[in-house]
Formats: structure tokens, C-alpha cells, sequence
């Protein structure tokens, strides 16, 4: 009798330890992602970040910055070549007459800003901040949260660089009188609550920001905007996470140029990474570890490559399919001639693209000067530091 309970508890731990074996392969890839905090050398892990990082000296010359964005962004210079501006003050108690020494009367001023921080802190803007052109918002050396009120705006502007931020928990605010510019006050509508919304501007390159829980998108880009990079960002918690072109008949952003590159779409995420409409939009050695609905979808007859992406399923998802074309406005015969590309991309647990249109069109656009992809396999290094960096001055960053 003993010799058989023996038996069966040697089978019954063999049954349990194959069952916790699988769980551990099943579990594995998503496990590898987990946040640690990265205590080694500084590494420069993708081309962009190359350009600047790990200088100890990064400080003494932050606007070398300018000249390190990639893609359809390469051309942003923000504030180069002009002074630098401090904020001192995290208030925004005046948004008619801002106080010197606050955010918002840096990026309200005449011709070209560099703005940085004098120590780290968190900004609660009562309404939303419009950012004019010839700006950069640079938050290295100190950690400068936007939290808990109104987001970013970059409208009818050019040539805006915004780095190394943490951009959370963006709410509607109301309309009323604002302060647009310096010698400009405008009665604005309520806002909707996008964390970084790019309305009719141009050359902007969004890099380094870790960015959840907006009430509208994170990053909105529509009206004849273009030449946009965003980089090396870490997105989080968030159901609608990007919307390039709002309007299924405003064909105007049929010129609209996005690339998306190093960025890590993590944990919580439901939607639109991206949503495009109508434009070319180029996503390169991106991490996307996590989305419920679906990854990339659009509609308008928008331009989708995918190069060396990872696109990792979840497991209790039923449907892993990446890619989603909008029904509403579209048939199967109209969204088959989209041309919607995967090119070196890596699909994990899983995971489909449904790829349409012409799909030999990266041999006729040599003259886009495209990012080149890196192997997908690379991904999970290419992304490692995405998201707003712990730099301190006089230390590689």
C-alpha cells in the first residue's frame, strides 16, 4: 500500500512539475521584460541615441542634440542656436500673463529656446500649453513630470524638439482666454486631454518621453502635419495611444510623413500604435509587447512599412492579429490596394500582419533616406533605455 501512494505522489509531482515547466516557456518572453533598473555603464544602443549619449560632458553642449533626430523628423532643430531659457518656477498659476521662470512663458517666446530645468519637478498646467516654433523642451539632468492637468500643444508651429519628460495622467481642462504667443491672446476651446497633440505643424521630433494615462491620445498628429520623428519613447497604460490624421476626408494629409523608431509599447495598452490615416508612415525596430485590440490599424488609403519590428501576442488574446483596416470607410477590395508592409518584423506567440498593396515599394523610395531597420532580433537592446532617461550633468547620460 505504501509502495503505491509512493507511486502516485511521485506521478501526481511529475504531472505538476511538466505543467510548471510549460507555464515557464509559455511565460518566458514576456518575462525577459520586466523593468529592471539598469545599474552598468551608460550604452548607446541605437543610431539615435549614439549621436549624444554617454558623453560625461553632455551638458557643456546640450544643443548638439539638434542634430541627432532620424527620419522624417532628421530636420527639427528646436531652439539651436539660441539661449538657453531655465525654468525655475513649476507653477502655472497665470496663463494670460505667464511668470517669467515658468514653462509657459518659455515656449510662448519670440525665435529660438532652449529650455531646461533647474532641478526636477512637477508641472500641473492648468490649461494647455501651446508651444511655438524654434522650440526645444529639453528635461535632461532633472526629472520633470507633466502630470495631473492640461497636455502639450504644438500648433502652427515648426521646428519643436521635446526630450526626456514624463507626460501622465493628462485631463480635459476649459476654454477661455490663453496666452498663445507673446503678443497674442486667444479664446480657446476646451481641450480634450491628448498628452502631446501636433495640430497644421511641422519638423517635430518627440524622443526620450515616458507617456501614460491621457484622456484623449497620447501623441495626436492631424491637420497638414508632417516631417515628424518619435523616438525612443516608452508608452504605457493608455486605451487610444496615437491618431495620425483625424478626418477620414481631409485629404490634405496625404502629406503627412511619421516615423516611429526605438519606441516600447508596454504594458496596458489597447489601440492605435498607430491609427493612421491617408499619409506614409514608417515604423522601425519597435518593441510592442503588449496591445489588446490591435497594434497598427488605419484607414484613407494610409502607407504602412513595418521593418524589423517585435510584435509579441498575449497569450489569453483570441485574436492576435496586428494589423486593423476601419470597415466603416472601407472595402476589402479598396484597403487591398493600401500598401501595408512587413519587412524583417518578428511575430512572437502567435501574432499576424496582414500585409496589402504594393509590396515591392521599398525598392522606388531610396529618396525618403528611410531609417535603416536593424534586425528584428535586436529589438528588446534597441529599446532597452526607451523612455525618459536618469541623466545627471557631469555624468554619461
Amino acid at each position: 500500500m505504501d509502495s503505491y501512494r509512493t507511486k502516485i505522489n511521485v506521478l501526481v509531482l511529475l504531472i505538476l512539475f511538466i505543467f510548471a515547466a510549460v507555464g515557464t516557456a509559455t511565460n518566458a518572453p514576456r518575462r525577459k521584460l520586466r523593468n529592471k533598473k539598469y545599474k552598468g555603464p551608460c550604452m548607446a544602443v541605437n543610431a539615435i541615441d549614439k549621436c549624444w549619449r554617454c558623453d560625461p560632458n553632455w551638458a557643456d553642449d546640450r544643443q548638439k542634440m539638434a542634430d541627432c533626430a532620424l527620419g522624417f523628423g532628421t530636420h527639427a532643430m528646436g531652439g539651436k542656436s539660441g539661449p538657453f531659457y531655465i525654468v525655475t518656477d513649476s507653477s502655472d498659476d497665470d496663463v494670460i500673463d505667464p511668470k517669467p521662470g515658468t514653462l509657459r512663458f518659455g515656449v510662448i517666446q519670440k525665435g529660438p529656446l532652449w529650455i531646461i530645468f533647474s532641478k526636477s519637478m512637477k508641472i500641473k498646467l492648468r490649461r494647455e500649453l501651446i508651444v511655438s516654433s524654434n522650440k526645444t523642451i529639453d528635461g535632461r539632468g532633472a526629472n520633470i513630470h507633466i502630470a495631473g492637468g492640461a497636455g502639450i500643444k504644438i500648433q502652427c508651429a515648426s521646428h519643436v524638439i521635446i526630450s526626456n519628460l514624463h507626460i501622465h495622467n493628462i485631463v480635459p481642462t476649459p476654454g477661455g482666454l490663453l496666452r498663445e504667443s507673446e503678443d497674442h491672446l486667444g479664446l480657446r476651446g476646451e481641450d480634450e486631454g491628448d498628452a502631446i497633440s501636433i495640430f497644421n505643424s511641422r519638423d517635430i521630433w518627440i524622443d526620450h518621453i515616458s507617456m501614460s494615462r491621457a484622456t484623449d491620445g497620447l501623441i495626436d498628429a492631424v491637420a497638414d502635419s508632417t516631417n515628424i520623428t518619435i523616438s525612443n519613447c516608452h508608452f504605457t497604460d493608455h486605451e487610444k495611444v496615437m491618431l495620425f490624421g483625424a478626418d477620414d476626408h481631409y485629404e490634405v494629409d496625404k502629406e503627412m510623413k511619421i516615423t516611429l523608431a526605438y519606441n516600447h509599447f508596454g504594458k496596458r495598452l489597447d489601440q492605435r500604435m498607430p491609427r493612421c490615416r491617408f499619409g506614409f508612415f514608417h515604423l522601425v525596430n519597435n518593441d510592442y509587447t503588449h496591445w489588446e485590440r490591435y497594434a497598427i490599424g488605419g484607414s484613407s488609403g494610409a502607407t504602412i512599412i513595418s521593418q524589423g519590428n517585435r510584435f509579441i501576442a498575449e497569450d489569453e488574446l483570441l485574436v492576435k492579429e496586428v494589423t486593423y483596416r476601419e470597415k466603416s470607410t472601407s472595402t476589402v477590395e479598396e484597403w487591398m490596394k493600401w500598401t501595408w508592409i512587413s519587412d524583417g518584423d518578428d511575430l512572437e506567440n502567435g501574432a499576424t500582419f496582414t500585409p496589402s498593396g504594393d509590396q515591392h515599394l521599398l525598392e522606388k523610395i531610396d529618396h525618403l533616406n528611410l531609417i535603416v531597420p536593424e534586425p528584428s532580433s535586436k529589438v528588446g537592446k534597441l529599446t532597452k533605455f526607451s523612455g525618459a532617461l536618469a541623466c545627471k550633468v557631469r555624468r554619461p547620460c
